[in-house]
């Protein structure tokens, strides 16, 4: 979240999470600009440094080793991390378009998205190949077929490579590398197994110098790898290579890593691009078409200085991209940069030897290897141990003065009202409310769509009223996201009691930033909401708006449900079974975020669950005739349980600590003793433990008073039904599903209790 109460002024937003970005990431973390707000947009939250991902493939380093926490950089840098794929730009509105989210605004925008493997004008390549681009995709699938054969007898395997690059020729022997230690028992597996290295040009590596040409043909030669040089692959058929000059190559599998391609959206947005598709950028890494679009790295060509797709360059772009994009922002004069000729050089052979060049010479050996991983963990270092950065001051707002006039409210109203005066303006308000699009129902008859001073809607005959409230600050800073999960949040009391919601009202509060800003993160904020209320048929009717200090969200939410269908929290019986439908972790997980002690893909997991509607696991658990629901949210797993022990006469509880679902980085995060800020309230329950001190002790202990945020439901269902239940609810996609426990007949003095084991 951001660290200050500057109010935002201008928007900074990056595409892509690449080589160049990471280092104006970090920079802009170190040295904060005032009054801009950053933003980064990116299809993964983790980078991978391409310099290590030949040694991951090998086996010789770790997924966290080679890779950048984007979410954990971002936390660090006070950056909003915005998870989703880029689809096009608008360049008119300096809009970012998005898959499944809407349109993020931007007053300078700078793209740093990579580059995939060129195959979209080779037949049945996209059918029967595997790019090495993006590369957690070539891993997941990589990895699959390295199981698939390593488990596979007597069967001959041919892995093709199409691409005589450096990319090519390291995949290649990594691959080969990641085989032979699979299959270290079975040596006549791996005599059985052949590598085809094709490529167009007259020899591999045409980049690069003879010498290094020469001893990467012996290497090659050396690890039993067959070299196809001027084979232009024109076809891919099933098991076929199909070249130009008529010859064919068969394969068991395929790796792709031919010339890098750009994404199709540079030239259908309106972007300069050079003939091959790629952003045409100046000296200044600023687009040749729109000054206020910046680019580095493999999605770029710099006009007046061609270079290889490389990760050297773009590591070099990310220092005078970083300044430039500063100056941008504050109107000052843009310095020119030109990449180095020459760079030092250094591709792995797959078994910890390298080759190194720099100009016409070249070096091999061990030591060449050692060298690499020096450099390369040294690099990986300045973005995985990040420095503890003090809280700063509300500093003077950093912009030029061609944007004194849209300061001007910020100079004349550094007291903000209170009271009605303290409301977002109607103009703001009007402008969002027409970009929405709520869901409309026949039973709400006075809302947004004409609006009064309250709203009017139709209860049904025969059915009870059914209404809750929730409202809580931003965890996270991406508005959309944020406002999907506070829905999905407070539809949860909803589905928890059985009924169905109909309509809400929403309370909306924004940071005070210049109008535009503020209306563009009202709409985000909305637009989740919207989505997710429409996702369950519900309207949203109404509301109210105001400025604070932090971005929040709280929503009413009205529904209905069959008096005789109505599910409580009491009502629990000796002998149910307790499920619980959902992980448990969100409070741990995001008090470790906030610290930036937690991995990104942590936190995408805690979000994904998050966003999980509770709906369909109440209409389970009613049709296995639940007789006691709540879902489980600020109070933690006991607190919760306790309610319904207290509601139920003459119960008691047994709670299997190992039976409950957690997410991925609990079991670390409890470890390191970061707990929620809640989590100390919650525990004074404890003394509703029969034996609390053995209980105390097991490692788990702690995710009983764990706070969660759109948490799952907790049920009572008959023994009878339990099995069935859960096989449902896993069948119904909550694979954290799990039978926690049972309810039990009390002694006399331990009525309402729990004993975990």
């Amino acid at each position: 979240m951001n660290r200050t109460a500057t109010p935002v002024v201008k928007d900074l937003v990056l595409v892509g999470g690449g080589h160049a970005h990471v280092a104006v990431i970090k920079s802009f973390g170190m040295r904060p600009l005032p009054g801009v707000r950053v933003t980064l947009i990116t299809k993964d939250v983790a980078t991978p440094y391409s310099g290590m991902i030949p040694g991951h493939i090998a086996g010789h380093y770790t997924f966290d080793e080679t890779h950048i926490d984007l979410r954990r950089l971002c936390q660090f840098a006070s950056v909003a991390l915005y998870h989703a794929p880029v689809s096009a730009l608008d360049l008119a509105k300096r809009q970012v378009l998005c898959e499944g989210r809407p349109p993020v605004a931007f007053d300078i925008l700078s793209i740093n998205s990579g580059s995939t493997p060129q195959s979209q004008n080779v037949p049945g390549a996209r059918e029967h190949a595997l790019p090495i681009k993006p590369i957690h995709a070539f891993l997941r699938d990589l990895e699959n077929i390295l199981n698939r054969e390593s488990n596979s007898c007597n069967e001959p395997l041919r892995i093709a490579i199409v691409g005589g690059g450096a990319g090519g020729v390291e995949l290649t022997l990594a691959t080969q590398q990641r085989l032979r230690s699979r299959l270290a028992n079975r040596a006549d597996a791996m005599q059985r197994t052949e590598f085809h290295l094709l490529t167009d040009t007259e020899d591999i590596l045409p980049t690069h110098n003879a010498c290094v040409r020469a001893k990467f043909n012996r290497i090659l030669g050396e690890h039993g790898v067959h070299v196809h040089v001027k084979h232009r692959v024109i076809e891919v058929r099933p098991g076929r290579l199909i070249c130009a000059d008529g010859t064919a190559v068969t394969f068991d599998e395929l790796l792709w890593t031919t010339n890098a391609a750009a994404p199709g959206w540079f030239r259908e947005s309106g972007l300069k691009t050079d003939a091959d598709g790629f952003l045409a950028v100046n000296d200044r890494l600023q687009s040749l078409s729109h000054p206020f679009v910046f680019g580095a790295g493999d999605a770029v060509a710099m006009a007046n200085h061609p270079r290889p797709k490389s990760g050297v360059f773009a590591v070099r772009q990310g220092k005078p991209l970083g300044e430039n994009l500063r100056r941008a922002l504050t109107c000052q004069p843009l310095r020119r940069f030109k990449p180095q000729k020459q760079f030092l050089s250094l591709i792995s052979t797959g078994d910890q030897y390298a080759v190194a060049s720099r100009g016409p010479w070249a070096f091999e050996g061990a030591w060449v290897w050692r060298l690499k991983d020096w450099i390369d963990r040294r690099w990986m270092r300045k973005y995985q141990e990040l420095p503890e950065m003090p809280t700063p001051a509300p500093s003077a707002i950093a912009v030029g003065v061609a944007d004194a006039p849209a300061l001007e409210k910020l100079t004349t109203a550094s007291m903000r009202c209170g009271g009605c005066g303290a409301k977002v303006g109607s103009t703001v308000l009007t402008r969002v409310l027409r970009r929405l699009t709520p869901l409309q129902r026949g039973d709400v008859l006075v809302g947004l769509n004409s609006p009064d001073d309250a709203t009017v809607t139709l209860i049904p005959a025969g059915q009870a009223s059914v209404q809750t409230v929730d409202f809580f600050r931003a965890f996270i800073d991406d508005p959309y996201v944020f406002g999907r999960i506070a829905a999905n949040h407070c539809l949860g009391d909803i589905f928890a009691m059985g009924a169905t919601p109909q309509s809400a009202l929403a309370i909306a509060v924004v940071p005070f930033a210049l109008e535009p800003k503020v209306e563009e993160q009202l709409f985000q904020l909305l637009a989740g909401a919207v989505d997710m209320l429409n996702a369950h048929g519900t309207q949203l009717a109404g509301g109210h708006s105001a400025e604070g200090a932090e971005l929040a969200l709280g929503l009413v939410i009205n529904g209905f449900a069959p008096l005789e269908r109505l599910l409580r929290k009491g009502g629990l019986r000796a002998g149910d079974k307790l499920i619980l439908t959902k992980p448990l972790g969100t409070g741990l997980l995001f008090a470790a975020n906030m610290r930036g002690r937690a991995q990104g893909r942590w936190i995408d997991a805690a979000l994904e669950s998050m966003l999980q509607s509770n709906r369909d696991a109440a209409q389970c658990l009613v049709r296995h005739h639940a007789t006691a629901c709540t879902d489980v949210t600020g109070f933690g797993l006991f607190g919760h349980l306790l309610e319904m022990l207290q509601q139920s006469p003459e119960t008691a509880g047994e709670v299997l600590l190992e039976k409950i679902s957690i997410l991925d980085g609990v079991r670390e995060t409890i470890r390191a003793r970061i707990f929620s800020s809640l989590q100390p309230q919650n525990l004074r329950a404890r003394r509703k433990i029969t034996n609390a001190a053995e209980a105390a002790k097991m490692e788990l202990y702690p995710i009983l008073f764990d706070p969660q945020t759109a948490g799952g439901l907790l049920a009572g269902v008959p023994s009878q039904e339990a099995d069935a239940c859960l096989a449902a609810l896993r069948q119904l996609g909550y694979a954290g599903a799990e039978i926690i426990g049972a309810v039990q007949s009390p002694s006399e003095e331990n009525a309402a209790s729990v004993e975990v084991r």
